[in-house]
């Protein structure tokens, strides 16, 4: 099997070096020419492959790269897009790609440069799933979690979800621990402190399926009302000690307007069914869906 690999940057070319360690023959390019042991540079890396890979910033020169790629790649060819790009540009690049013959997949990776060099990476693949299962001996070589998401796109809007969930949440936590080494305690205190209550020890994203993604939200496992009070009572303290909380404001929005509507005695969840309601989507998996969660 024939390889071409475009972007050997932070990610790329340790994920590239890991293609040629398991056996694979390489051609590989680069905007900065560089050597990588084991494989050939290739000035058209994309003509006579049967895969070929591209690792880039994003959409933009992924854009640039899709014109050298429809006009070398021959037909049957699998192009595998590993960056973190644009939904509808993938979408659009992928009608280009089909009406030449080429199979596109956008496969987003997500572990960082070290998990590029060891091997340790999520890879979000959305496409035809044939073209994915074809593919995959090619994906273990790159990273350990091969994922097939769903349809073109599908990749790119989990790699998305998972960033914007990450950072949303550092933002919260950024203001919370703020909030308590102002209020006097020592920073890794702080952290023992939550890494060993109910939410450190099961991990957040675990946690939307115990009510969340099952839609259910009685008998409360820790009421609504509670969790106001709660939230209430740092922002209070928050605000004594100047900490501004836009996060928290936030959130105590959203728990006050679900006490509004009675869910008090609800789990404290039931607050997520307000941006439900919001976004205009229902997000529900049925339970026997739920145990095959691992």
């Amino acid at each position: 099997m024939k390889i071409g690999f475009i972007g050997l940057g932070l990610m790329g070319g340790p994920m590239a070096a890991n293609l040629v360690k398991a056996g694979f023959a390489l051609g590989v390019f680069d905007l900065r020419k560089t050597s990588l042991q084991g494989a050939t540079w290739s000035e058209q890396p994309a003509k006579e492959v049967d895969i070929v890979f591209t690792s880039l910033p994003g959409p933009p020169e992924v854009e640039a790269v899709s014109k050298q790629i429809l006009k070398d790649a021959k037909p049957g060819t699998v192009w595998l897009d590993l960056s973190t790009n644009s939904p509808e540009v993938v979408r659009r690049l992928h009608s280009q790609c089909k009406a030449g013959g080429i199979q596109m997949l956008d496969a987003p990776v997500s572990g960082g440069p070290t998990g590029a060099a060891s091997g340790k990476l999520a890879i979000w693949v959305g496409g035809e799933r044939e073209a994915y299962e074809r593919c995959l001996p090619v994906l273990k070589a790159i990273g350990d979690q091969p994922f097939y998401v769903g349809p073109i796109g599908a990749g790119s809007v989990a790699k998305l979800v998972h960033n914007a969930s990450t950072y949303t949440v550092q933002a919260a936590l950024a203001e919370t621990f703020t909030l308590g080494v102002k209020a006097g305690v020592e920073p890794l205190a702080l952290f023992q402190a939550i890494r060993h209550g109910a939410s450190g020890r099961a991990r957040t994203f675990d946690r939307l399926a115990e009510r969340f993604l099952r839609g259910t939200y009685e008998p409360a496992g820790f009421a609504l009302k509670l969790a106001h009070k709660d939230v209430s009572l740092a922002l209070e303290l928050a605000k004594s000690l100047g900490v501004p909380m836009k996060a928290g404001e936030h959130a105590l929005a959203e728990l006050s307007e679900a006490m509004r509507r009675g869910w008090g005695e609800r789990d404290s969840r039931a607050s997520m069914v307000l941006q439900e309601e919001r976004a205009g989507v229902s997000v529900r998996v049925p339970p026997e869906k739920l145990k095959e969660i691992t």
